[in-house]
């Protein structure tokens, strides 16, 4: 029985994560910090404090995060504001396929509220959701599976009924650690072994997944 479909944002519903990674590379180069795509690919799925301490944990604990966040967040809004964040093949086509089907929708991602509405109302997909859980509403970030928990709670459903669509590591962790059916759909981030083994299935694209759950509906 399917109650309900939930999605993560950056790397699912928009082609995010590339744009992160590029700004703060920006930001790096100016400053002269090394590592710093293997260590925004380490904070892949992770909230604001989590991040945060993957940062401290790679460069000190006296690394000026917040300077330095504040002017990657800048050059990111330059670049995506005004709804030009570009969305990830398929999410339209399998949001309107949901919402024919009468499945509830969630979103369960670890970015701050005040930037995922922004981003959803900008890229015209807010309306689509009956549930958004943003990364500053709950206290353990991905991997722990609060958040869709927490999603499932809101939306009234079971967590066994669930398919979760996720692209990193730590997404695919917390909706096992949820009891949920997780879907692995790829960004930046290759399938390991650990996620062929966790997720229940990895496709290549959303469209691939309105395919699959055809056959599950």
């Amino acid at each position: 029985m399917l109650e309900a479909v939930i999605f993560d944002m950056d790397g699912v519903i928009f082609d995010s994560e590339a744009l992160v990674i590029s700004t703060w590379k920006q930001v790096a180069d100016k400053y002269g910090i090394s590592g710093i795509e293997d260590t925004c690919m380490e904070c892949l799925g992770t909230n604001s404090e989590a991040t945060v301490r993957i940062f401290q944990k790679n460069y000190g604990k006296d690394f000026p995060y917040a300077v330095y966040k504040k002017e990657m967040a800048e050059l990111f809004h330059e670049q995506a504001a005004g709804g030009k964040l570009p969305k990830k093949k398929g999410v339209i086509e399998l949001l309107e396929y949901l919402h024919y089907r009468d499945i509830k929708v969630g979103l369960a991602t670890s970015t701050r509220e005040e930037v995922v509405k922004k981003e959803l109302s900008e890229g015209g997909l807010f309306e689509y959701f009956d549930e958004i859980i943003c990364g500053d509403m709950v206290k353990r970030s991905k991997p722990e599976p609060d958040i869709y928990l927490e999603a499932c709670k809101r939306l009234q459903v079971s967590p066994e009924n669930c398919y979760g669509i996720e692209d990193s590591y730590n997404g695919i962790r917390a909706l096992k650690g949820a009891g949920m059916h997780a879907v692995m759909v790829p960004d930046l981030a290759n399938p390991t072994k650990e996620m062929e083994e966790l997720a229940e299935c990895i496709l290549p694209s959303l469209l691939e997944v309105k395919k699959y759950l055809e056959e599950v509906v």
